[in-house]
């Protein structure tokens, strides 16, 4: 164990080492490279903000007005016709918007329920397989300027719906 220990204190020194050794191998002024890399980072860093920006005033809008409840309200009877949880449903809903807010809510599902009961399992189940879609279209297609998304978003809320009936479904299968 010491080893894998002492050999991951070095990997870091290692890669750079080893990106420098090839820069100067094939003639490549390295920190140059570096520079254009960190301005073009920059430059995208400020195509995304606006809209990550509007995607987190949409979340906290959402939860502030009494949206989310609503929701869920309305779809637990749909939600009992596939057997999930009515207490996943807002795991069902923050996932494809937001990581931090799902993580934070399924922590709070596995502090009541426990990480061992169908509920832990299922909602851990659906935090795996599923994805913060919007955070996700807004990061990847802002950064590139690609505005018509419906396609995308179609196919990611399918995904999404099939991810979440699946995870209830092979918890049942497995864990009864």
């Amino acid at each position: 164990m010491d080893i894998i220990k002492a050999a991951s204190s070095y990997a870091l020194p290692a890669i750079f080492i080893v990106i420098l050794v090839a820069g100067i191998y094939k003639d490549v002024k390295v920190y140059d490279v570096f520079i254009d890399s960190a301005k073009e980072g920059i430059t995208t860093v400020l195509k995304i903000t606006p809209p990550l920006v509007g995607l987190i005033v949409a979340v906290g809008v959402f939860r502030a007005s009494g949206a989310l409840e609503l929701v869920i309200y309305a779809a637990k009877p749909i939600a009992g016709l596939f057997n999930i949880p009515s207490e996943a449903l807002p795991l069902v809903f923050i996932r494809p918007i937001s990581g931090s807010a799902s993580l934070a809510l399924v922590s709070d599902i596995l502090k009541e329920y426990g990480a061992d009961s169908f509920i832990g399992r299922v909602t851990s189940t659906m935090m795996g397989s599923t994805e913060t879609i919007f955070y996700t279209l807004t990061v990847y297609f802002g950064a590139v300027g690609v505005k018509k998304v419906r396609y995308t978003l179609l196919a990611a809320l399918m995904a999404e719906f099939t991810s979440v009936i699946v995870s209830v479904w092979i918890c049942t299968i497995v864990f009864g």
